[in-house]
């Protein structure tokens, strides 16, 4: 018998060493040598030597400070004012550019918010990763419940016995089977600030009222229109995980709810919702590693900008990595996702076990 289990075993193995063998080869071997390269000046093809600079890349990525200004006054001592009337700071420069203040040196202004007369200017040693850490996180925070839900609702629509009902969970599935990159480009295309269907549709709705939109090239709207798409292509996948999770609660607890006379919301907080714990998590897990790993819809339809409002830290990755060819500091930004996310996944794992 123990034999007999031995054999198993090495088939097993043998039919598992190609997986296990690619795995730890394009998988666990890039992700120590990312850690590796993130501790050296690594470039991608240079004739310089690769020296151990230790904390350095990790430093200028997250390095941050808080400069305290006092608007400018005259000789009387009076504030003063540009032809506005607002009031006039000295430059961020003279604070980055002096020795008097060592510890600002190499810094730029990230943003300012003002109390009273004082203005608070955060200052960044890289700023571009700041946004791009900012709007990852913007990402996640507005795609995945909103995914989530949205999914959910449309689980629970085509999980009915209705004529036609496998017709629409084709439709709404469509979308997760063309290419990420053909559904950026027809959304680009929708998008598009002169002639696109987006600023046709609402302009012919209002009759012309509605002035067009460059939605890609504003920065104001153009995070939010990658968002938008995001939700949109890949709702169908996860509609799908709760609808198989829909499928294992047992129609005796909706019979029994029934005979008590419960509502519909009443129903769907004690019968369903509890049958779609575990689902939950899986989709939010899943959803969560999606955005966080954004590159495609950055790519094609805005190369990270304008002025840097769409960067993530996938794509900085990848673009200071290969772009720049700046190994170590695409390798850094990769370690710090990996702990952001690894992070994440435990809050949420804790929140989970807490909850139940």
């Amino acid at each position: 018998m123990s034999r007999k289990l031995t054999e198993n075993n090495g088939a097993g193995w043998a039919f598992a060493a190609p997986s296990v063998l690619l795995i730890g080869l394009f998988i666990i071997l890039p992700f120590f040598l990312a850690i590796g390269f993130s501790l050296t000046d690594q470039r991608l093809i240079s004739p310089n030597p690769t020296r151990y600079v230790g904390m350095e890349n990790y430093r200028d990525l997250l390095g941050l400070n808080v400069i305290s200004i006092e608007p400018e006054r005259d000789d009387s001592g009076a504030l003063v004012r540009d032809d506005d009337g607002a009031l006039e700071y000295p430059r961020v420069r003279s604070f980055t550019r002096s020795d008097d203040y060592p510890q600002y040196r190499g810094m730029r202004e990230w943003f300012r918010v003002h109390a009273g007369d004082t203005a608070y200017v955060v200052v960044a040693r890289d700023v571009v990763f700041m946004k791009a850490l900012t709007n990852t996180l913007i990402f996640v925070a507005v795609t995945a419940p909103v995914q989530a839900g949205l999914a959910l609702c449309l689980a629970l629509l085509i999980n009915q016995r209705l004529r036609g009902v496998n017709v629409f969970r084709a439709l709404f599935f469509m979308p997760v089977v063309v290419s990420i990159v053909v559904v950026s480009l027809l959304w680009r295309f929708i998008y598009d600030g002169n002639d696109g269907l987006l600023n046709a549709l609402l302009s012919g709705m209002t009759f012309g009222l509605f002035q067009p939109v460059d939605w890609l090239g504003n920065t104001q709207t153009a995070l939010g229109s990658i968002i938008a798409m995001s939700i949109w292509q890949a709702v169908g996948f996860h509609m799908v995980i709760w609808l198989a999770g829909l499928q294992t609660i047992s129609p005796t607890l909706y019979e029994a709810a029934a005979i008590e006379g419960s509502s519909k919301w009443q129903t769907f907080r004690y019968v369903t919702w509890p049958g779609l714990r575990n689902t939950a998590v899986l989709v939010l897990v899943v959803i969560t590693m999606q955005c966080f790993a954004v590159f495609a819809q950055i790519d094609v339809m805005t190369k990270g900008g304008p002025l840097d409002s769409t960067q993530t830290l996938v794509y900085q990755a990848v673009e200071r990595g290969y772009g720049r060819q700046d190994i170590s500091g695409g390798s850094a930004i990769s370690v710090v996702l990996f702990v952001l996310v690894l992070a994440i996944s435990l809050a949420q794992r804790y929140f989970t076990r807490e909850r139940s």
